[in-house]
């Protein structure tokens, strides 16, 4: 069972989805606007969000940006009804694990929930620090250092240092890339990781852990 929080300011959306949520065994609470989502989320207390961009007091977005600095832990999952790919985009560069866009099937959503979870869950067997070379990668406190020295990340950008992390030495396409970290193919566009890789490249600093096989991905390996 996950606790989930849907924030939207449709009453009849809400309904539908905590009834749906609950029948898959789920615990739903529930906030229309960004202020009464900040004000109901503690620690340990919201394990996903269903956050709308449309909200009375504000773009959903400030929601996603709260989330991914203050609740990294938590799983974010926007539904808007703007089909633009740079709102798509924007929104998975804030924070989100996914995007969905209205109108939806609802077993769509709570397959996209689900494989949120799936995602973010705990696994048999994996690490819970992953070390390559003077790169530290802490999972449980979502923290990384590099040669004892913090690195200050966005959630995406954790996420997609982890993923590669996990999977070190191996070569990682973007599809891929999309598909595990992100969990949207926007189509099979490979910008976004490109940006992202770009970025935490210069964020890991030189000598980069993380190498480009030209014309197949990614991998994170002890640099030479």
């Amino acid at each position: 069972m996950a606790r989930i929080l849907v924030v939207d300011d449709d009453p009849e959306l809400t309904d539908l989805l905590a009834t749906v949520l609950t029948l898959a065994s789920h615990e739903v609470s529930r906030a229309p606007t960004i202020a009464e989502a900040k004000e109901s989320l503690r620690p340990g207390t919201t394990d996903l969000a269903l956050v709308d961009l449309g909200l009375p007091d504000g773009s959903g977005h400030e929601l996603v940006e709260h989330l991914a600095s203050r609740f990294p832990a938590v799983g974010v999952i926007v539904v808007t009804a703007d089909g633009r790919e740079d709102e798509h985009v924007r929104g998975l560069k804030a924070g989100a694990d996914d995007v969905v866009g209205k109108p939806f099937r609802v077993s769509t959503l709570v397959a996209r929930v689900e494989a949120v979870l799936r995602r973010r869950g705990p696994q048999a067997e994996t690490p819970d620090v992953i070390e390559v070379g003077d790169l530290r990668i802490d999972c449980d406190a979502v923290t990384a250092t590099r040669a004892g020295e913090p690195l200050d990340l966005t959630a995406t950008e954790f996420r997609l240092l982890e993923h590669l992390a996990r999977h070190r030495g191996t070569v990682l396409s973007k599809a891929q890339l999309l598909e595990e970290v992100w969990g949207y193919d926007f189509g099979g566009d490979g910008a976004v990781v490109e940006r992202f890789v770009s970025t935490l490249r210069r964020k890991l600093g030189e000598p980069s852990p993380i190498h480009t096989a030209r014309g197949f991905g990614y991998s994170l390996r002890e640099p030479r």
